[in-house]
């Protein structure tokens, strides 16, 4: 594995971003420094074999369907090439649990692709995107590592579990219930659990047809809360909605307006998930259920339904 290089795609985020004063880490600007350049200032990376292309440079808020199209068409393309051993994403924090989801959903990947970034920008004194970066390289280059995941002060964490929990500390991820697959310690790996297995819930488009695809179906999440009526769900309808994810209260619960928009579009053919919008926990199904559940978040439920859609086609 020594012998074989690790390819570190870049897509901005705060790991590259910029600031004007260097104790600044709230007024920055995502997505300034280059992926290249970042990896010089990775320690213990000298000498290995790493190569690097800037896929994007956005602040992951801004993460879209098009972007996410191209870095899987150039993760697919790196995956194949025998002298690769893996790849690094470096991401913005925001997004990076959907991406990590996105990717393994659709590449399931043998090889391991690590995402990882920063919660300093890279401008910081105390920026964490350089050891962030260092381990993440660290479980690419991992003999027995396989899937995608996401490296995180310290942590391993598989893409099915792992949500940004925090909005400000270093160590912004977790992985709820199931707790990190394992930990990155001065360069050594100590896994918990097995490596990432491939999705097998739902059907997914071919890799290769995506270049093609010149505009994904349009699937957004809408919430149940105190007061929630259709009167969002009819909008969505009304401007041809293809799906509709909705995070429910407690085990899947939605108030009565709100449910009788979402049966109301679904038999108008939107396609309609439900799932929870509790932090931990799953829903749990009944045989009187009219609406599909989901045991993903919101968001990775969003990205199943996305890519059955585009499967569909």
């Amino acid at each position: 594995m020594k012998d074989k290089k690790i390819v570190v795609l870049g897509t901005g985020g705060t790991i590259a971003g910029r600031a004007q004063a260097a104790y600044d880490a709230l007024g920055y600007r995502a997505a300034e420094v280059s992926v290249e350049d970042l990896l010089r200032d990775v320690p213990g990376l000298g000498g290995q074999a790493i190569a690097s292309e800037q896929v994007a440079q956005v602040d992951s808020k801004d993460m879209d369907c098009a972007t996410w199209r191209r870095l899987a068409l150039r993760c697919a393309r790196w995956l194949q090439q025998d002298d690769v051993a893996g790849i690094v994403v470096t991401h913005g924090t925001d997004t990076m649990e959907e991406t990590a989801y996105f990717l393994q959903a659709l590449l399931a990947p043998r090889k391991p692709v690590v995402l990882t970034g920063a919660m300093r920008p890279a401008t910081s004194p105390y920026a964490d995107g350089p050891r962030n970066l260092a381990d993440a390289v660290c479980v690419a280059r991992a003999a027995s590592a396989s899937g995608v995941v996401v490296v995180f002060s310290g942590e391993i964490h598989d893409p099915v579990d792992v949500r940004k929990v925090h909005t400000y500390r270093l160590d912004a991820f977790g992985s709820g219930e199931a707790g990190p697959i394992g930990y990155v310690e001065e360069g050594r790996i100590r896994l918990k659990r097995n490596w990432p297995a491939a999705l097998s819930d739902g059907a997914k488009p071919p890799v290769d047809t995506m270049a093609g695809e010149a505009a994904w179906p349009r699937v957004e999440v809408v919430l149940n809360h105190a007061g929630a009526d259709g009167a969002v769900v009819q909008a969505l309808v009304a401007q041809g909605i293809d799906g509709i994810v909705v995070a429910a209260t407690g085990n899947g619960s939605l108030s009565q307006g709100l449910e009788a928009a979402l049966l109301d579009a679904q038999a108008r053919g939107v396609k309609v998930v439900r799932c929870t919008r509790c932090a931990e926990g799953v829903v749990l199904g009944h045989a009187a259920d009219r609406l599909p559940h989901s045991t993903q978040s919101p968001v990775k439920a969003r990205i199943d339904l996305l890519l059955s859609l585009l499967a569909g086609r």
